[in-house]
């Protein structure tokens, strides 16, 4: 999927820290490579008891566990790091992540994870037994494991090895495989890369709740041929093999098969008939060892099957279908299944607007919970004690997030947060307590464990050594405002001026762009690294301004969807209007404004800069689309359709189309390792603009996938960003 915030790596990974006394200036350095900045959040895990929380936290070399009395806050140490030692081993191992079995005797432990793409992992997987007090691997035999998990009664652990899924019996440690036929083709128990980046799926097999049998995901990649990154750092470029479906080209075959762990028999469902192509998007299994859900979307993603499938012999029902002129998001449709699988809350924009539907088990709709004209916009749980939803939405505007409750007849909503800037909650399993995290624009994150009606515990974080260092630098905070676009339609913008801003004086203007389906860059919430980067221009003499488009977020299905087939026609004439609009301002110097950003943000860049004519003198383009051909099957035929369906859309979307009719300044910025939006892209570009003579400039990063991270890139990457405005804004 195409992300906004790409370039930037949190604050709070930024790797050095500060040397000695910090002036109370910006820098890029003082950004990107000290922990000035750094905003904490507390990360804490929710015990099923309701009474109490779990942290991690690190202590020298070692990775320990407490268990926190959520009322008082009184801390018990739960396990200790230092006695994580594996058989064999001098030192111990680091958690990572963990997992508790369902009586809290077992955990189960992955440390040494590594990265694969942008969402799955491989680590090697422990079992600390806390009556025993032993660490226990796993798996003996050689090669990583992924997407470990207990099964329900905690007596085996089933994992991903090599694309075939292998059970560990932990009274006996011993192992075997439940797939045989993973391999370069084919994937058991875990996804593709498509699936993984446009779906955020990547766990792909689920235990039943007796624990007798497995269901999983099975891909067949054969179809999809490789596209290769290279790396130009060794003697002989080594190549990656990604298996990227391209728009409009074949998909994995794509299957769901449940496995018996007593028979090692595999039944296959049957998706219901009618679909040519699909995406199985979603599964478990349905609050019974026997049955699974599972939703399917075609290939258009604009109709979702729910369906319930017998796993003894396959057969699968459509029990519900949400169905859309334009598209579906699996991603914000969330389905919650309560009242012991007899009836589920489902999020849809149906109506115009994200609001939440109850249905019962068979399909049939019992009510809409929500009636307004404004989107839900998260889902936090259903307290079916007291019947009570609680989520967030846009009721206060699409700047803001606030919380909300309902009660599950569809009465008594109930604002439970502030009205303004940006909330959202995690509350524990009994619905007791909760953790509300706030922030706004030019304020980090607050977070506060409330009891159910509000009442404040006491205070998690409050980053207050980042709210002193910010207050120290004076900066003016971003100015909300609303621009003027075609149709009389009001588009939200923020501006940044500089501290010491002079109306009589006219400023250089950065826009920055994101742009993308459902994106929204105008947010009253912290923005990190992004809004300080921000900042530090602005400190330096620039205004700084960002616009939602046309197709962005939290304003109703009929404004983020009017871009449906016909990407970055509206967004580009948005923000070409808004470059307009800034230009007639006494205090903007019209003949210096540009644009940046990245992904989304790096196409917008170039479609605006390329069809602007001649509105903006300089844009930053970091790892852009411009040719949606060249981008992945789900993400472009969501909003697109195929090439040979659209070829008209295809064709206008295309910056590679308008390369003859830039002006102004262009920098092209690109990782050579990019698996998201491939170097590829840049590079045609490049062709492009050499044929029609026009000048730019480049910097590649070798080997840096979608975003530069690291500390020392980042420096040279926002420096040389900063030079070239310096240079030609």
């Amino acid at each position: 999927m195409i992300r906004k915030c790409f370039a930037f790596a949190a604050l709070a990974l930024a790797l050095a820290a500060p040397a000695g006394a910090q002036e109370p200036v910006l820098s890029v350095e003082r950004l990107f490579a000290t922990r000035d900045f750094a905003t904490d959040r507390v990360d804490l895990d929710w015990m099923e008891d309701g009474r109490h929380y779990v942290l991690l936290e690190r202590a020298d070399d070692n990775t320990d566990l407490y268990k926190v009395d959520i009322a008082s806050g009184d801390r018990e140490l739960l396990l200790s790091g230092s006695a994580l030692v594996p058989p064999g081993a001098a030192e111990p191992v680091r958690i990572a992540s963990y997992d508790f079995s369902a009586d809290g005797t077992l955990l189960l432990i992955a440390t040494d994870v590594q990265r694969l793409w942008r969402r799955s992992r491989t680590a090697i997987y422990y079992v600390w037994d806390f009556e025993a007090e032993t660490l226990t691997p796993v798996s003996t035999q050689s090669g990583r494991q992924a997407y470990a998990k207990l099964s329900p009664d905690g007596t085996r652990v089933a994992f991903v090895r090599e694309n075939n899924i292998y059970v560990t019996e932990l009274a006996s440690g011993t192992e075997r495989a439940l797939t045989e036929d993973g391999g370069a083709n084919i994937i058991n128990g875990t996804t593709d890369w498509v699936y993984e980046e446009e779906l955020s799926l990547v766990d792909g097999f689920r235990w039943s709740p007796d624990g007798e049998r497995i269901a999983f995901w099975r891909f067949d990649q054969s179809a999809i041929p490789p596209f290769y990154l290279i790396d130009q750092n060794e003697l002989y470029p080594e190549l990656t093999a990604v298996r990227y479906p391209k728009a409009g080209t074949d998909n994995s075959d794509v299957r769901l098969g449940v496995v018996e762990l007593e028979s090692g028999a595999t039944t296959w469902v049957e998706v219901e008939p009618g679909y040519d192509e699909y995406y199985i998007a979603r599964m478990n299994f349905a609050h019974s060892p026997s049955e699974i859900w599972l939703q399917v979307l075609n290939r258009h993603q604009s109709r979702m099957d729910l369906m319930i499938a017998d796993v003894r012999t396959g057969a699968a029902r459509v029990i519900m279908s949400d169905t859309d002129d334009a598209w579906l998001d699996i991603d914000y449709n969330s389905l919650i299944w309560i009242e012991d699988g007899n009836e589920f809350l489902y999020l849809s924009e149906r109506d115009g607007y994200g609001q939440l539907f109850l249905f019962r088990r068979d399909g049939s709709l019992v009510r809409k919970l929500t009636t307004q004209t404004w989107d839900v916009t998260d889902v936090y749980g259903v307290d079916q004690r007291r019947g009570l939803v609680y989520f967030a939405g846009a009721g206060e505007g699409p700047l803001h997030r606030t919380l909300y409750r309902i009660d599950l007849d569809g009465q008594n909503l109930t604002m439970i947060s502030g009205a303004t800037g940006s909330y959202s909650a995690s509350f524990d399993p009994t619905f007791e307590y909760y953790v509300e995290t706030y922030s706004e624009a030019a304020v980090p994150p607050l977070q506060t464990l409330r009891r159910r009606d509000g009442e404040a515990l006491r205070v998690l974080t409050d980053n207050a050594a980042v709210r002193e260092r910010l207050a120290a630098l004076k900066l003016s905070a971003p100015e909300f405002i609303t621009v003027p676009a075609a149709e009389g339609v009001e588009l939200h913008a923020w501006m940044i001026k500089p501290p010491d801003f002079d109306p009589a004086k006219r400023y250089p203007l950065l826009m920055y762009v994101y742009g993308g389906p459902g994106s929204q860059t105008v947010r009253d919430s912290w923005g990190g690294s992004r809004y300080l980067w921000h900042q530090l221009l602005a400190s330096e003499g620039y205004l700084v301004a960002s616009v939602d488009n046309r197709g962005t977020g939290a304003r109703g299905a009929a404004f983020k969807k009017i871009t449906y087939l016909d990407l970055g026609e509206y967004e580009s004439a948005d923000q070409v209007a808004a470059a307009r609009y800034f230009a007639g301002l006494p205090y903007v110097d019209g003949a210096r404004i540009g644009i940046w950003g990245w992904s989304y943000g790096g196409y917008m860049a170039t479609l605006c800069l390329l069809k602007g004519a001649g509105v903006f003198k300089a844009a930053i383009a970091g790892a852009p689309v411009t040719d949606w051909r060249l981008y992945d099957t789900i993400y472009t035929e969501r909003y697109m359709r195929t090439p040979q369906e659209n070829p008209e859309g295809y064709a206008r979307s295309a910056p590679l189309a308008y390369a003859d009719q830039m002006e102004g300044h262009l920098l092209l910025i690109h990782g050579t390792g990019d698996d998201n939006v491939h170097p590829q892209n840049t590079f045609q570009l490049i062709d492009r603009l050499i044929a029609a003579n026009k000048q730019f400039e480049l910097r590649l990063y070798p080997n840096h996938a979608h975003g530069i991270r690291g500390s020392v890139p980042q420096v040279n990457l926002y420096t040389m960003m900063k030079e070239f405005l310096e240079e030609n804004l």
